[in-house]
């Protein structure tokens, strides 16, 4: 089995990372050695989505050839992908929301009344957030819950299907 960890987080060693590293070390265990490809989001150089909508027909990015292709490439192989982000300001770190947004043509294709069509079913998915507020406010407050939201639903329309979620409150003095 091949795992793609995209880890959102500019910290490689914070909570986010961490957790991420844990999650897959259980899949490893419940499921013998799988081949891991870790992909520190901050360090990847890709330009910003131009919004050419290209993607939808091509079925990649017609920008040029960036680590964003890179990790589409990923994608198309692997068989289980792990999301890690902080929470910021309820959502997703910008940096790994930019990346999604060059991965769309990837992700999914369209149908000729624009109908979205996931390319990964069957894939599986785990989605990891670290949040400084803590519980419960992370969750009534919607900073967690709108992070794992919109991670999910990138994920959900692209067909994989999201077998765990681990959300981490409190961090601001971890």
């Amino acid at each position: 089995m091949k795992i793609l960890v995209l880890n959102g987080s500019p910290r490689k060693n914070g909570n986010v990372a961490k957790t991420l590293r844990r999650e897959t070390e259980k899949i490893q265990r419940r499921n013998g050695p799988c081949e891991i490809v870790w992909k520190d989001v901050q360090d990847l150089g890709f330009d910003f989505c131009k919004g050419c909508m290209a993607c939808r027909s091509k079925g990649k990015c017609a920008m040029p050839d960036d680590d964003a292709h890179r990790v589409a490439d990923e994608i198309n192989s692997c068989d289980m992908i792990f999301v890690g982000t902080p929470v910021y300001w309820g959502n997703m770190n910008g940096k790994l929301k930019s990346l999604f947004d060059r991965l769309v043509g990837n992700l999914m294709a369209e149908s000729k009344m624009g109908i979205p069509i996931p390319l990964h079913k069957g894939k599986k998915a785990v989605i990891v957030t670290s949040c400084t507020t803590p519980f419960p406010f992370n969750y009534l407050c919607r900073q967690s819950t709108g992070a794992v939201r919109a991670v999910k639903e990138i994920l959900k329309s692209s067909g994989f299907r999201i077998i765990k979620k681990v959300n981490i409150s409190n961090t601001k003095n971890k």
